[in-house]
């Protein structure tokens, strides 16, 4: 009798095991498709913001345009006003003005204000001078273009080298300067005197 009993208590046992460890093995494989599933749907909503072939075109009240183009933006997910960009040219056609051009590898743009930040191997060109830097803020309410990291500015007589630029597109000032008060602007002349540099 006691045998039976053992027996019978041995195969519960044995039974509760078992079943244990298809019921962990079944939470395990329902734990690794909810990962799966979690990272399948985290990749679509990336993919959803993602936006090939971008252009915006805006318009202020004094007549000025600008134009902005990108191989790519990405939407932000906690401002749907922002966009960040990828391999960006923009032109600003400005009202009595010749154009702007402006390049670089990559950007942020806020589609309620138009304001934009440029960022790696930033360009502009304007007429005959050159502004080459790291980084530059754009501001069409304020009129203001500010291009600052390894900053060089040329044209056919000189070129320079500031740490930032200041360019008021309304008045067309340009204001050039340098992080530190002890350090200069430095400007080499390109033009030719006798026949010689």
């Amino acid at each position: 009798m006691e045998k039976s009993f053992f027996l019978r208590v041995s195969f519960i046992i044995s039974i509760l095991i078992l079943l244990l460890l298809i019921i962990f093995n079944l939470n395990q494989n329902n734990n690794e498709l909810i990962e799966e599933k979690k990272e399948i749907v985290q990749e679509e909503i990336e993919s959803s913001n993602v936006i090939k072939d971008v252009e915006y075109k805006s318009k202020d009240s004094s007549g000025n345009q600008y134009i902005l183009k990108a191989t790519e933006g990405i939407i932000d997910q906690n401002n749907s006003n922002i966009i960040y960009l990828t391999t960006i040219d923009a032109v600003i056609k400005l009202r009595n003005y010749n154009t702007i051009d402006i390049s670089s590898n990559f950007g942020k743009y806020d589609i309620d204000n138009f304001d934009t930040i440029f960022s790696k191997n930033v360009k502009i060109q304007y007429l005959d001078n050159i502004i080459i830097g790291e980084y530059l803020e754009f501001s069409l309410n304020k009129n203001l273009m500010i291009i600052s990291k390894n900053v060089i500015f040329k044209n056919k007589e000189s070129s320079l080298k500031a740490d930032v630029i200041e360019v008021d597109i309304k008045t067309k000032d340009i204001k050039i300067s340098m992080y530190e008060e002890n350090k200069k602007v430095n400007i080499k002349s390109l033009s030719k005197k006798n026949g010689s540099n």
